[in-house]
């Protein structure tokens, strides 16, 4: 098999665990050892492994329709749960295009976006803005959006840049990508980014203000919003949707990972009716022409409307609202330790950034946590914790204490 993300050298080094069955927040190996999920299986699992209502509800989806095209066709699961998306929009004037994984939901954004200026008769407008930094994935549209030079460099050829925005600072100043955005307005069709949070840049964070400040420029300058949920989507932040923090409508919303919460892989591009009326076929054809064998696939359809069913019934948005609170006050004393150049915390996401004079640091943690029994994956110097939404109180607080002491412990 070959892994993603991992350095062939760590294989043989330190053999990965065989994970063979999950429970709650823990996942077992074949050992029977149990670890902690603590990134919630690559942020995810916000429900945790096991729960019976998805696990019911994929079971009766699988004996009545395992799968059917969405191509001319339609079936009851995709309709619902497109209806329920829109539903949790700002305004609820939406059409939903499902994919199967978050980068092809980004993919599917971009193109949609730029056909939109075609259809408009603005075929000048062909590029998209983009925080430095971010990710949105390893599909080759994902990535001109989303370069990261350590993952990315080598397909640079491949790419079509984009205008390359500033990370806010925590003055919320938006004027240094107010400059750089009306350079480039007329030839813009869109901006996207990570709200709030830009994961895989080491849980960077920034200021909902400028988010705010951003959404007005596109108002004002008829340039789309793209929004990328993918990761802070469905409660992680504290609000269902991390835009909602900033009281901004966008245009296009991406969501997937926890949209089933990990069970089956299953994403969507949310669009704003506007836009998606421009795709009409007459007077001119005007379809748009992508898609995928497995969107929208009835069992994963059934999943996702369950986990939703199941935020709603367990209130895991308030929840996780006030555990983000807790764990916060648990790492806050992390503030000061002279291995410890800064401690960063949104919702139940929680990020400890190492002074980066050992690079090595972040490895002696995970290594530390690993042998106690907590799986996490550094990201460069920053460790980070993002548990399922529904660990309890108590299991925060055990997570969170093992949590510090491996960083107090790896000097």
């Amino acid at each position: 098999m070959w892994h993603p993300y991992t350095r062939c050298s760590t294989l043989t080094e330190e053999p990965p665990p065989l994970i063979v069955r999950g429970e709650g927040i823990h996942l077992f190996d074949a050992d029977g050892r149990r670890f902690v999920d603590a990134i919630s299986s690559w942020w995810c699992c916000a429900l945790g492994h096991g729960h019976p209502q998805i696990i019911a509800a994929i079971e009766k989806q699988a004996r009545e329709l395992q799968h059917s095209i969405l191509g001319n066709l339609s079936h009851p699961r995709a309709v619902e749960l497109a209806a329920q998306l829109a539903a949790l929009m700002p305004t609820p004037d939406r059409h939903v295009l499902f994919a199967s994984d978050g980068a092809s939901a980004v993919e599917q954004a971009l193109k949609i976006a730029l056909q939109y200026r075609h259809n408009l008769g603005q075929p000048q407008r062909t590029r998209f803005a983009a925080l430095r930094g971010a990710y949105h994935g390893d599909t080759l549209g994902a990535v001109s959006v989303g370069f990261v030079e350590e993952f990315h460099r080598v397909y640079r050829p491949l790419l079509t840049p984009a205008v390359t925005l500033p990370l806010p600072d925590t003055t919320a100043d938006f004027e240094p990508a107010r400059a750089i955005l009306d350079a480039h307005a007329a030839e813009l069709t869109a901006v996207i980014v990570e709200p709030l949070c830009l994961g895989a840049a080491g849980m960077r964070m920034y200021p909902a203000a400028w988010l705010a400040e951003l959404a007005a420029w596109c108002r004002a300058n008829d340039v789309l919003l793209i929004v990328d949920e993918i990761a802070m989507g469905f409660g992680r932040t504290g609000k269902m949707f991390a835009f909602e923090r900033a009281g901004v409508d966008p245009d296009i919303v991406c969501v997937g990972k926890a949209l089933s919460a990990g069970y089956l892989p299953i994403s969507a591009t949310i669009v704003r009716d506007s836009i998606y009326q421009t795709f009409s076929d007459r007077p001119e054809d005007r379809t748009f022409q992508h898609g995928h064998t497995f969107c929208g696939n009835p069992i994963a359809a059934a999943a996702a409307l369950a986990t939703l069913r199941v935020f709603a019934e367990e209130h895991l948005v308030t929840q996780a609202a006030e555990q983000g609170r807790r764990l916060a006050a648990a790492l806050a004393p992390m503030v000061g330790l002279p291995q410890v150049k800064e401690v960063r915390c949104l919702g139940l996401i929680g990020a400890v950034e190492l002074q980066p004079d050992d690079p090595l640091r972040s490895r002696r943690v995970r290594k530390i946590l690993f042998d106690r029994g907590v799986l996490l994956r550094p990201l460069g110097n920053v460790v980070y914790l993002l548990p399922p939404l529904t660990i309890t109180a108590s299991e925060l607080d055990a997570l969170a204490a093992e949590f510090a002491a491996a960083i107090r412990a790896a000097r």
